[in-house]
Formats: C-alpha cells, structure tokens, sequence
C-alpha cells in the first residue's frame, strides 16, 4: 500500500470541474465556487498541506453541447472535459501530489479516476474506488432509464459504457469492478442491480448499514481494498440524508447523518488508504445558506486528518 500523503511536503492538487452536462437539474456546476467559498483551500492549509488551485477546466454552456445525432445526451461535451480532467489529474498524481477533484455532477469521476488510474498504471500499481453515494452509477447507455451519463460513470470506469468515454485515460476500463466498494446505496434502479451484481462489486446499502452500523461496514471496506497499492475516493454529498446535506443534485431521503458520515472519513483517515479524491452534486441552487458546501469542508477535513483531539505524532 502506497503513502497516500507524502508527509515530507503534504502537497494538495486542487482542481474545479462545473459541470452539469451529465444530468439535467441545473446548479451543480457552481459546486466548485461554493467548495472554494466555504473554505476549502484554507482548511487544508490549516491542516498543514501546501495546496495549488489549478483554477477549473473548461465546461461548455449546456445550452451549446450536444446534438440530436449522438448516441448519448452531450456525450461529445462529457468526452472532451473528462479527457481534460484525466490529463489534469494524471500529470498530478504522477507528481506525487494528492488530487482533489471538486464538482460538477458524478459524470466528472469519468475523467478524475481514468486519470489516477493512468498514473498508477504506470508506475505497476493497481486502483481501488470507494464510492460514497445514494446512487450505484452502474447504468450503461442501454439500462440507462433517463439516458444521464451522471447515472453511468461508475460503469462506465469497469468498462461498461460507451466507448469514447471507457476509453479516456486508455484503451479499455480503467478500473476492476471486483475493486470497487459502494457504501450508502439506497436508489439502484432495477437493471442497475443486476449489472452490479453481475459485475462483482461489494456494495453496502443503508441496509447494512443500519442492521451492522457504519463502523463495520467501513471496516469492511477497509479490508477488502487493502491489498491494492493506491484508493480513489468519490464523494457524492447525496450519500447524506437530505435533511443534513439539503443542496445536492439528486437528493434521496434515509441516508447517512452527520456523525456517520464523519466516522465514515475518519476512519479512511487512520486507515491511511485514500490516496485520491473528488467531492461532487453539491447544488448550491437548492442549498440553505450553503450549508452542504461548507459540510463537505468538515468532512473533508476528517478525511484528511483533522481531530476532535489533536495526538501527538
């Protein structure tokens, strides 16, 4: 297992993806604004890392992407900043610099763990994603009963997708789906579960999560990514229940509360197994005084290191 923070400089990459192109509820392309607005920068500076804010990658206005000719809606459109991310975020791991990818709605994870898996390829390590959400993101273009590639980029990683997006950041999937742990689902649509099931991902609904408790579940996590060299960390805020996290893009009732969701990071923290992130479907439009934005800091910051009693090292 890789360091996945080098303690001698404590580098951040941080990078911004608005875009909303992959669904169409409009508003979380301004997640970045308000992640870098709640404070995000300066609680990793707190925290003792040095951070670059590369600014974000370029988005085309909904309005102007896509075409009734593609087989996808905005397919074109998603291609083209998921393959300026991969670049992005490959040139960052390769620098030995711990990606932090803000979005924009899931369909930007296409880009962010193509281009860690990119990098680890190189250097002869493997890739594991954990993927904290309400949502499975298994649909492929043919399951798919919206035709939303943000309800596909996780299929799409393992291979199961439209071509000109599995094959961002290389030819074939990026990822296995055997190296894959969802924790949090409690929306998978019919045919989702079959593919998924199909596939082999280890997946934790709330089901599980309520009958054996977050604890044990994130234990399990743990364990079964353990023997991968680096783990992406997608971070989709609808994981939390609404009422906690009210401006999300897709929101879904009955997820994890607040003191879950910072054990669920603190407990990635001590295990030291994350060696890459992206937060995304914050919706500032349907936020409260940016209240979801300013939460994803806190758990970010758990994630990365902060206490409630700072121990010594």
């Amino acid at each position: 297992m890789s360091e996945p923070l080098p303690r001698e400089d404590r580098r951040v990459g941080l990078l911004g993806v608005p875009m909303d192109l992959g669904q169409g509820r409009r508003g979380v392309d301004m997640g970045p604004s308000a992640a870098r607005y709640a404070g995000f920068q300066s609680m990793l500076e707190e925290l003792g890392f040095s951070v670059e804010d590369s600014g974000n990658v370029g988005v085309p206005l909904p309005e102007l992407a896509g075409s009734e000719d593609e087989p996808l809606w905005r397919l074109g459109a998603v291609r083209d900043v998921c393959t300026d991310v991969c670049g992005q975020v490959r040139e960052t791991v390769s620098g030995g610099t711990f990606p932090v990818v803000l979005g924009g709605d899931h369909s930007i994870s296409i880009g962010t763990v193509s281009g860690v898996a990119a990098a680890n390829r190189v250097a002869g390590e493997k890739t594991g994603v954990i993927w904290l959400d309400a949502h499975a993101d298994f649909n492929t273009p043919e399951s798919s009963p919206s035709g939303n590639i943000h309800g596909m980029p996780l299929a799409t990683l393992a291979g199961r997708g439209h071509p000109e997006l599995v094959d961002i950041g290389g030819e074939g999937a990026s990822i296995r789906a055997e190296d894959v742990v969802l924790i949090g689902l409690r929306s998978v649509d019919l045919q989702e579960q079959r593919l998924l099931t199909e596939a082999g991902a280890t997946a934790y609904t709330m089901k599980e999560i309520d009958a054996y408790g977050i604890a044990r579940v994130v234990r399990k996590a743990i364990e079964n990514l353990s023997h991968l060299d680096r783990v992406h960390l997608s971070f989709d805020l609808d994981a939390l229940d609404p009422e906690t996290a009210p401006g999300v893009g897709t929101p879904v009732r009955g997820g994890l509360t607040y003191r879950e969701a910072h054990l669920v990071m603190e407990m990635l923290n001590e295990s030291n197994i994350v060696t890459s992130l992206d937060v995304v479907e914050i919706n500032p439009i349907l936020d409260a005084k940016n209240t979801t934005a300013e939460l994803a800091v806190e758990l970010v910051a758990s994630l990365m290191g902060r206490r409630i009693i700072a121990l010594p090292r």
